[in-house]
């Protein structure tokens, strides 16, 4: 299990991974910012990004904020930065 930050950009024109926002991950989402659109929409995109069921995503913070916590059962951090194809960042001593 990992619990990873995302910063999102509703209204864009894809549903793509831009890159980090600080230690976040930046993804922009056609999906609205209404209704819950926006977060139906990054569970539907992550599941799919990462291969796994939408079961096994749960957003924990930031139903109504563009930072979000999200849980993800099943993968590391590791994992999910590397499927995702953002750079994790290098630890100490490396």
């Amino acid at each position: 299990m990992a619990m990873v930050h995302f910063h999102i950009v509703p209204n864009t024109k894809t549903d793509q991974v831009v890159g980090t926002h600080g230690d976040a991950i930046k993804i922009k989402l056609r999906a609205s910012a209404v209704d819950g659109k926006a977060n139906a929409g990054l569970l539907n995109f992550l599941a799919e990004e990462l291969e796994i069921s939408k079961h096994a995503i749960v957003l924990e913070r930031g139903e109504k904020s563009r930072e979000k916590l999200i849980r993800i059962e099943g993968l590391s951090e590791i994992e999910i930065h590397r499927r995702l194809g953002i750079q994790q960042p290098a630890g100490p001593g490396c």
